[in-house]
């Protein structure tokens, strides 16, 4: 049986969601994306290595010049689903409905979101007959 990756840390679900959304990158290109421009090199380094450690990420064999490329080890669903179910039934009493209401309210949706959504409703209303 595989067992269950580390869970990982706020900065770290930062790295990882940078990873997911722009594929294997660089210390340097990670930092190019954090929100948080504040953060040293050695700093974002450490926390990666931390996360290689952890299993969340991997150094591809090719490298760019001298510097390693990372890439995430485990899926993007693998580590929301439980940090997304705790979410939603410690603050949410498990009512995703409310979730949602939550966030067209107080989120910026555009249209193409409310399209997919829409449509995310309509094929789990399916699953359901």
């Amino acid at each position: 049986m595989a067992s269950r990756p580390a869970q990982p840390s706020d900065f770290e679900l930062q790295i990882l969601g940078i990873l997911w959304n722009h594929g294997p990158l660089t210390v340097r290109q990670v930092m190019s994306h954090l929100t948080d421009k504040k953060r040293a090199y050695t700093s974002v380094l450490s926390v990666i290595q931390v996360m290689q450690k952890k299993g969340l990420v991997a150094a591809q064999a090719e490298r760019e010049g001298l510097a390693n490329v990372y890439k995430p080890t485990v899926a993007r669903a693998t580590v929301m689903k439980p940090l997304l179910k705790g979410l939603v039934s410690r603050v949410f009493g498990g009512r995703t409905s409310d979730v949602v209401q939550h966030l067209l309210q107080e989120g910026e949706v555009n249209q193409a979101e409310i399209e997919k959504l829409r449509a995310l409703l309509d094929e789990s209303e399916k699953r359901l007959k």
